[in-house]
């Protein structure tokens, strides 16, 4: 009898497991698709963002190049003109002395 018992136990808890187990998983196979749909999608999104990431420091980097080289562009130009201005100075001062 106590073997009758236990097995009647034993099997209730079982099913029990299965049916707790059988419920936490989708039921139908639209649910399956749309976890699948979802999952994917979420994939694709992290990956778009991954890339739009890696485009934005490339586009930095390159405008921080462009503008680097604009800068100095800009600082040869000024010390041209710099120069040419000192060069001007410098030959009214000699025309002044020689008169």
């Amino acid at each position: 009898m106590n073997k009758l018992i236990a097995a009647l136990v034993t099997g209730l808890f079982s099913l029990s497991a299965f049916a707790a187990a059988h419920t936490a998983a989708p039921e139908t196979k639209a649910e399956v698709k749309s976890e699948a749909k979802v999952e994917k999608a979420e994939a694709k999104a992290n990956e778009k963002i991954t890339k739009a990431k890696a485009e934005e420091k490339v586009d930095v980097t390159k405008a921080d190049a462009k503008a680097d080289k604009h800068n100095a562009k800009a600082h040869a130009k000024a010390d041209k003109k710099v120069a040419e201005a000192k060069k001007d100075l410098n030959e009214v001062k000699v025309d002044a002395a020689k008169k």
